[in-house]
């Protein structure tokens, strides 16, 4: 229960991977139940909704850039700046996304006002993609307690 209880905290706060936490705390009180509530199927969809979380971290920021119009080397600075920006924090994941996008536009356009809504639109496609991580994370916790209390 402690690694479910670090993921949803981790949903929230950068830094800790969330929904992996999530994962691994579901898999592990499978286990220790043989599997008898919580079987293989359940876990694989498990499995899938947690590829889904981490895949919505990297492509919402470039789905948000893209929708403002993004020059291509602003969707590759937005996507360096988000990678990059997973390893410093709560900070780095705010603004990381955001210099790398106006980077990458102002060295395709010259031009500072479409960069900086390049780098807004980046940062609502943020917005956008930790709002469905939470809806995500919350279907797990669902189909986990389904499964585990219910039956799976």
């Amino acid at each position: 229960m402690f690694l479910i209880a670090l993921g949803v905290i981790g949903t929230f706060l950068p830094g800790i991977p969330g929904p992996i936490a999530i994962l691994a705390g579901m898999v592990l009180a499978a286990w220790i139940d043989r599997f008898e509530r919580v079987g293989w199927v359940v876990l694989t969809v498990l499995g899938a909704l947690t590829a889904a979380a981490l895949a919505i971290d990297v492509v919402a920021g470039l789905m948000g850039a893209r929708r403002v119009g993004a020059s291509r080397p602003a969707l590759i600075g937005a996507t360096i700046g988000t990678v990059v920006g997973l390893f410093f924090g709560f900070v780095g994941i705010l603004i990381a996304p955001f210099i790398g996008a106006v980077i990458g536009e102002l060295s395709s356009r010259p031009h500072l006002g479409a960069a900086v809504r390049v780098g807004v639109g980046t940062w609502i496609g943020l917005a956008v993609g930790a709002f469905a991580k939470i809806l995500i994370v919350l279907v797990m916790l669902s189909v986990f307690l389904i499964a585990y209390f219910v039956g799976g």
